[in-house]
């Protein structure tokens, strides 16, 4: 349970449907320099896309803060923030990761499709995932992308997914060191020494812990039943 101290009401009203009554496990203060921070990044980020800087209200930097912040803490729980789009079917999770503009979104709507109630949109932006001694869970949160499709709640990881554009769908699985930079690439990285070395090892259990596949797909609705079957083949020996 996190507590939040903001300047604006944005990041309380993003966060409304989480809300609980429960003691906080911590409390994170925000303050204008964080909205500043904030901004300073994402104007930086404009001009290596070539993009004229954007406009962003003081309210959503802090939203963005907020959660950058809540991100770094939840690293001493054993927990990282992966740029991924996380969905359940049946009960268990599959997590696809990939550039933005891939198709992240669009696939797992593919997914729901498919599957209709059986599939359950986790989180579609930016989930947190607990790497415990017994396995790895995904959890829902407030911050699930601009179709803002998640749910409160979490799911067993059994697959990770590198996704990637193709005429034809294929799928195989990785290994460690086949997946390990693009799980790097797309896991929240933080400033601090310690807590990157953290969070790499933490990176390190994960991909031990669940399968790792490379999709290369259409935006057909026959790529969502290829990644699907492909993920749940018997694993070869």
């Amino acid at each position: 349970m996190v507590g939040i101290n903001s300047v604006c009401p944005d990041v309380h009203k993003l966060c409304a449907g989480y809300k609980t009554d429960l003691e906080a496990e911590f409390e994170i203060t925000l303050s204008s320099d964080d909205v500043e921070y904030e901004r300073r990044r994402s104007a930086l980020s404009a001009e290596r896309e070539g993009h004229p800087p954007y406009n962003f209200s003081d309210g959503y930097l802090e939203q963005l803060a907020a959660y950058r912040r809540i991100a770094e803490h939840m690293i001493e729980y054993d927990t990282v923030l992966i740029h991924g789009s996380a969905i359940a079917v049946d009960g268990e999770a599959y997590v696809f990761i990939a550039k933005s503009g891939t198709g992240k979104s669009t696939h797992t709507a593919l997914w729901r499709r498919l599957f209709g109630d059986r599939a359950v949109m986790v989180n579609d932006d930016k989930p947190l995932v607990h790497i415990g001694t017994d396995g790895v869970t995904v959890y829902g949160t407030p911050y699930n992308g601009k179709h803002h499709l998640g749910e409160n709640i979490s799911a067993p990881l059994r697959a990770i997914c590198v996704l990637e554009r193709a005429a034809e769908n294929t799928i195989r699985e990785l290994s460690k060191a086949q997946a390990y930079s693009d799980l790097v690439q797309q896991t929240y990285r933080p400033r601090g020494a310690a807590q990157l070395a953290k969070t790499l090892s933490l990176i390190d259990r994960m991909a031990d812990k669940v399968r790792l596949f490379r999709l290369g797909c259409n935006m057909d609705i026959e790529a969502a039943k290829v990644s699907y079957d492909g993920m749940n083949a018997p694993q070869k020996q």
